[in-house]
């Protein structure tokens, strides 16, 4: 487990290969669940060399470099495919809402986690009074090239996740839209071999 205020390294793996890395900040680490924070300004990293058989990172080919914002928390829970995001907004750091992040259940590594973000999300904002599904058209386009053989059961979570919404479960502490992060917490240097290191593919 990781103790908080270690360096957590998120990294997504896409048809065998690395596709992406954010260095994140460990907040809580329980085995079952851990919730990362990626300050603002953290770099962003991509793989300097692959096949891409689905073409680099969409960020890395508009551009992006580094996170911008406020930062965005993240809550893990181990064996589950889907991560919860929170976002924060404006000088007052208004509560943005909950981001159900359908992706890979996460597979530790000796730097942090591996996963696969799987375009399809279900957004419930602050001030609204449900959710919304996001990317669904995206998901539709990419996903037979991103997922293949796995676009049934990525759509299975996504209906999971509405079910439990629609039947007023909450599986998370709605407490961390509170949630301010420690002073000292800037953005984290990501290892120079972080590519290199074994991963699992799905």
């Amino acid at each position: 487990m990781f103790q908080p205020g270690q360096t957590v390294v998120r990294r997504e793996i896409m048809r065998g290969e690395p596709w992406i890395a954010v260095p994140q900040v460990c907040v809580q680490d329980d085995g079952d669940l851990l919730v990362t924070y990626t300050p603002g300004g953290t770099t962003l990293a991509y793989p300097q060399a692959g096949a891409f058989p689905v073409g680099e990172h969409p960020w890395k080919a508009a551009g992006g470099t580094r996170w911008r914002g406020h930062g965005r928390l993240e809550l893990h829970w181990a064996g589950v495919e889907h991560s919860l995001f929170l976002f924060w907004a404006g000088p007052e750091r208004a509560f943005q809402g909950w981001y159900f992040n359908l992706e890979d259940a996460p597979r530790r590594t000796a730097i942090g986690f591996d996963t696969l973000d799987h375009e399809l999300d279900v957004w419930w904002a602050a001030d609204a009074e449900t959710y919304e599904f996001k990317d669904v058209v995206e998901f539709e386009e990419t996903g037979p090239a991103r997922y293949p053989g796995r676009m049934e059961q990525i759509r299975a979570e996504g209906d999971r996740i509405a079910g439990l919404l629609d039947a007023g479960e909450l599986w998370w502490d709605k407490a961390w839209a509170d949630w301010t992060p420690d002073a000292s917490w800037q953005p984290r240097e990501i290892p120079a071999d972080w590519a290199s290191l074994p991963f699992e593919t799905r």
